[in-house]
């Protein structure tokens, strides 16, 4: 494998951890239920998706033909964190959840 190739995989593993850790930060710091939606499903998204993504091309590079099993596990990903946080917003939404006073912009 040649330098180049090991510094892109290195590259996307640490932006995708990188991406996952500002997500998780999100998850537990931000005030509200609707601010901290955002944290799992937009950074982390992109955090695991990079990773993906730097698994493909390893095994790609190391095993004889392309490495295609990640493809799948990318699209479950990029089709349910989304749906999934439609409906945790529906959900609040629907039992009246208000914003926190604090994280409100209209006060």
């Amino acid at each position: 494998m040649s330098i180049w190739t090991e510094t892109l995989i290195a590259l996307l593993i640490l932006v995708g951890a990188g991406f996952t850790l500002l997500g998780s930060i999100g998850l537990a710091r931000l005030p509200d239920f609707f601010m901290r939606l955002h944290g799992p499903t937009k950074t982390t998204t992109l955090g695991v998706g990079a990773m993906v993504v730097a698994s493909a091309i390893y095994f790609s590079v190391t095993d004889p033909g392309i490495s295609l099993h990640e493809i799948a596990a990318t699209m479950f990903l990029f089709i349910t964190a989304p749906v999934s946080a439609h409906l945790l917003c529906k959900a609040a939404l629907h039992i009246a959840h208000k914003p926190d006073s604090e994280s409100d912009p209209k006060g």
